[in-house]
């Protein structure tokens, strides 16, 4: 995880296209200049990191469920809730579901775990398109190289 750069996900664990789940881990970095002032002697991560890991998380199954072809942009957050704190160093396992895919936008369910403890869940609104640019495709290609995502799944 590199939260300066809103790169939130480190790895791809399980993408079920047939259930329509995806699984990932992030590992939260011990130092970052987010904690600097988030805050100063006690470190946490930012929830609103936190949504944007579970945003990315839906996001890859979307692009999985798409075939790669559409790129989904996050619209609405409902129900974001908090349970309790994310500290430096701790193993994020996050979990989304597909709750809806159609007429230009997707809906999904997600959640945040810390040893096997939700910490974080909320449901997410996607605006779903035609990736704007073949290089922006490209990147994300690259992107998904990096972290795991199963190419030949997509294009199945």
């Amino acid at each position: 995880m590199r939260p300066e750069y809103f790169q939130l996900i480190d790895r791809i664990v399980e993408l079920d296209l047939v259930a329509r789940t995806i699984k990932v881990e992030a590992q939260v970095p011990e130092t970052s200049t987010i904690f600097d002032g988030h805050f100063p002697g006690f470190p946490l991560m930012p929830g609103v990191l936190l949504i944007e890991t579970m945003a990315q998380a839906s996001g890859w199954l979307i692009i999985g469920v798409n075939g790669f072809e559409r790129m989904p942009f996050l619209a609405a957050v409902k129900e974001a809730k908090w349970r309790t704190f994310v500290t430096p160093g701790q193993l994020l396992s996050l979990r989304a579901s597909l709750l809806h895919d159609g007429s230009g936008y997707a809906m999904t369910k997600a959640a945040v775990a810390v040893d096997g403890k939700t910490v974080a869940e909320s449901e997410l609104t996607f605006k779903v398109m035609a990736f704007p640019d073949p290089r922006f495709r490209t990147g994300m290609g690259e992107v998904a190289q990096r972290i795991g995502f199963p190419m030949e799944a997509a294009y199945a």
